[in-house]
């Protein structure tokens, strides 16, 4: 499995803003593993148009302060509409309708959000696919004139008018006029349906964060100071890791089956790469620090290190480690001291 860091491809870009997706085909990994990832970048009154996808997966907010998102979730009536900024992770479940939109002035930052998720029941293993309710390349707009017109019993001429009028493309700039009519967050929507991660470390499971158990996934934020490690992690559940560097610098190594060292190699913000299940992960900050995101495929993962005082190597006797490692006493008992204090 090559598990080479990848950076994203563009797939479309106009005034509100652009799409970046991780190809299967550039990135076999993510179709092997069935994991996706993709990325929303909005200009200032950039609007996404309404649409679902074919896979759950987690938003996380990489830059911008007044970012809205409106969804209506599966067997429900309602749209709620949320409040983003930076720093934010919001569950997208499977199925879920949403429209995403950059409520800063015309002098604001873009809004930057990644995705990353799972795609077992996805068209494409590895890749999101999208279906749009408004725009050129709507469902809606993909019937005859006569099939809409009879469904909400109006005239052909309507029916031209509400799948024809929108002409844009995945995502279009709305004018003042247009902004206006963005409905306002729901503060309590927000605090249920959003999670700020700004720790040097946090995991949220759906322990922390119930709203998890929907999109069947978790997330995992590690900040990194300068020249700093993270201890190797584990998952023991057969889930998946797919790490995105949101900034900085470093190195990461990952092991897998034999002891075999399959990836040690330098990254960068905007890499994207796959950790596989049972697989083993660390991470070394360069000079300026190195921030991942990671999601991980269960809303309960088992979570295991090698380092820390819950680390499995911690836990064995002194006897069994100096056995199982064939090392003195001595080397032992510093080895055990030094894990104790991570």
């Amino acid at each position: 499995m090559d598990l080479t860091p990848k950076q994203a491809l563009k797939l479309f870009e106009g005034d509100g803003g652009a799409y970046y997706i991780w190809s299967s085909s550039d990135a076999p990994a993510l179709g092997e593993a069935k994991v996706g990832a993709g990325k929303l970048v909005l200009q200032p009154h950039g609007f996404a148009l309404p649409h679902y996808a074919d896979s759950s997966k987690l938003g996380y907010v990489l830059q911008g302060d007044d970012g809205l998102v409106g969804m209506v979730f599966p067997n429900t009536s309602e749209e709620v509409v949320i409040k983003l900024k930076k720093g934010d992770v919001i569950p997208i479940p499977l199925g879920s309708v949403s429209w995403w939109f950059n409520n800063g002035g015309s002098n604001s930052e873009e809004l930057v959000v990644v995705f990353l998720g799972e795609t077992t029941r996805a068209y494409i293993p590895g890749q999101f696919t999208y279906f749009f309710v408004a725009g050129t390349q709507s469902l809606l707009g993909g019937f005859s004139t006569e099939f809409v017109s009879k469904a909400y019993n109006i005239t052909k001429d309507e029916a031209d008018k509400i799948t024809k009028s929108q002409t844009g493309v995945l995502i279009i700039k709305l004018g003042e006029d247009e902004k206006t009519k963005i409905p306002k967050p729901s503060e309590n929507s927000t605090r249920k349906l959003v999670r700020n991660i700004t720790c040097k470390t946090t995991t949220l499971t759906e322990k922390e964060f119930p709203f998890l158990k929907q999109a069947g996934l978790s997330a995992s934020l590690t900040k990194l100071e300068a020249n700093a490690i993270s201890s190797p992690i584990y998952t023991t559940d057969a889930t998946v890791q797919v790490v995105y560097v949101a900034g900085g610098r470093g190195q990461i190594q990952i092991v897998g089956l034999n002891g075999q060292l399959v990836l040690d190699t330098e990254v960068k913000s905007g890499d994207l790469l796959v950790v596989p299940s049972f697989f083993m992960v660390a991470k070394l900050a360069g000079g300026n620090g190195l921030e991942c995101f990671s999601v991980i495929t269960s809303s309960q993962p088992v979570l295991e290190d090698l380092a820390g005082k819950t680390s499995a190597l911690g836990a064995l006797s002194p006897e069994i480690l100096q056995i199982a490692l064939n090392i003195t006493p001595e080397l032992q008992d510093l080895l055990s001291s030094r894990i104790r204090k991570i």
